[in-house]
């Protein structure tokens, strides 16, 4: 069977080289990569039928004349983005100078059926670990946005509330904890497939979930150590690119276990000093190093107009703070779709695709 073809043409060569280097990276020898820079060689090839599963070329080079051709997706790659598209029915309009990995993603979801792209080596499922070690830094809503970013850019994600006493329902439309007592059952004694003995009860609002339980983890009789395990679980079945643990603030023998089947983690701090400090504290006493320069430490609800601890040489960070995620208006009464629409939560996602 023929390859699927992808075309790329645009005259900045500099542009089109990390877009290449993505394809030839994710797709490497499953597609035909055809790259054109020159403007005269543009007009020739398609002086000629063409066929091609994807188009992707610059609004200089844009014509609707390539309509005639045999090109299952076009995507037009716009200087200023306008809302509404070309209004053509297969053409699709990108912004140019958003990220190559954002510009890649959406290429790649909107033509997943002409790529063929379950033929294509699946990836291994990430667990993505939120935490810190103090409170009220908001890691729910970071946990959410990122999962809700992650589904936004294609992704299939299970989000997992992994506290002792859940309070991240609030932010769903169904807050309904699970009331099956063949569930707690299984809980109780969980199998090498706890996921698979009990994803009848998964909900999907923008993400996957495990719904709430009917009441704190200790009053149900479970270990915490059964968040775990359905992460493990879910995860060797495959069925998610990635899963989202978000946990409290506690550091005991339950987190380090949680540090150490991580793919990625996330530390949340504010620029306040109390909780700035507390996680250098954390970091100090972390062992898994090569998880630490591996992970991704966040100051969420910063506000630009007070003191930021995170920059004063009194505190002798043990990290560095790879994002700022600014102040949300409103945040108590957001819920989880809410979050796509916020560019920090867009960026944190970036950094995990």
């Amino acid at each position: 069977m023929a390859r699927p073809k992808v075309i790329i043409a645009d005259e900045d060569a500099n542009y089109i080289v990390p877009l290449q280097f993505k394809f030839v990276t994710d797709f490497f020898n499953k597609i035909d990569l055809e790259i054109i820079t020159d403007r005269a060689y543009f007009d020739d090839y398609f002086s000629k039928p063409q066929n091609a599963e994807i188009l992707i070329v610059s609004e200089e080079l844009y014509d609707s004349f390539l309509q005639r051709h045999n090109i299952q997706n076009i995507f037009v790659m716009m200087e200023q983005y306008d809302e509404g598209g070309t209004g053509e029915l297969n053409v699709n309009q990108i912004f140019k100078y958003t990220s190559i990995k954002e510009i890649f993603n959406e290429i790649i979801g909107k033509s997943a059926g002409a790529l063929n792209v379950a033929a294509v080596e699946k990836k291994e499922t990430q667990i993505i670990l939120v935490t810190s070690a103090a409170g009220g830094v908001g890691k729910t809503t970071v946990a959410m946005g990122v999962a809700a970013c992650l589904v936004q850019n294609y992704k299939r994600v299970l989000y997992i509330e992994a506290a002792s006493l859940q309070s991240a329902q609030y932010m769903l439309e169904n807050d309904t904890p699970i009331s099956s007592p063949d569930i707690y059952t299984k809980l109780l004694n969980p199998s090498d497939s706890i996921y698979a003995d009990i994803k009848h009860v998964i909900r999907k609002e923008v993400f996957s979930y495990i719904p709430p339980f009917k009441a704190a983890i200790m009053s149900v009789g479970l270990s915490k150590n059964i968040y775990m395990d359905i992460a493990v679980s879910a995860k060797k079945s495959g069925e998610y690119d990635y899963i989202v643990v978000d946990t409290d603030s506690v550091f005991d023998e339950f987190k380090a276990d949680l540090l150490n089947v991580a793919d990625k983690v996330i530390f949340v701090t504010k620029q306040n000093r109390m909780s700035v400090m507390a996680v250098n504290t954390l970091m100090s006493n972390i062992k898994f190093k090569n998880k630490i320069s591996a992970s991704t430490f966040i100051c969420n609800d910063f506000d630009k107009n007070i003191e930021n601890a995170l920059i004063s040489p009194e505190c002798n960070l043990k990290y560095a703070v790879n994002e700022y995620i600014e102040h949300l208006p409103h945040y108590d009464q957001l819920n989880c779709s809410d979050f796509i629409n916020y560019s920090g939560f867009q960026k944190l996602a970036y950094l995990f695709l």
